[in-house]
């Protein structure tokens, strides 16, 4: 139970430390919140749980793949913040990354990569 505790503790002052740090330099937070952050924790943790190599492999693979289609969103929330204000900009990132991502994976699936 402490082990479950402390994976939670870790992986929720990383993401609180990285909005603390964006309220003071959006650039720096940014900077930080671009890296792979949590993927790293979550290979790390899968390796301390003791899963198989395969499996931290598949995990890094598709991780790589989800990322790409997600990337189009971040350039277009700010367009959509200012014009429409925040909630309505984040449902559209949302939305969107979903259609760009089915639209990705459609597209990669040609070339035998199955990310549905």
């Amino acid at each position: 139970m402490l082990y479950l505790f402390t994976k939670y503790a870790v992986t929720a002052a990383l993401v609180v430390a990285i909005s603390e740090l964006a309220k003071r330099s959006g650039r720096l937070g940014a900077l930080i919140g671009a890296l792979p952050l949590v993927a790293v924790l979550a290979l790390i943790w899968m390796h301390v749980d003791r899963q198989p190599v395969e499996r931290i492999g598949s995990y890094a693979w598709y991780t790589f793949w989800y990322v790409i289609p997600t990337l189009p969103m971040f350039l277009c929330f700010p367009w959509l913040l200012q014009r429409y204000g925040f909630v309505p900009a984040l449902l559209a990132f949302c939305a969107g990354t979903v259609v760009i991502f089915l639209l990705f994976a459609l597209i990669v699936r040609r070339f035998g990569i199955e990310l549905l």
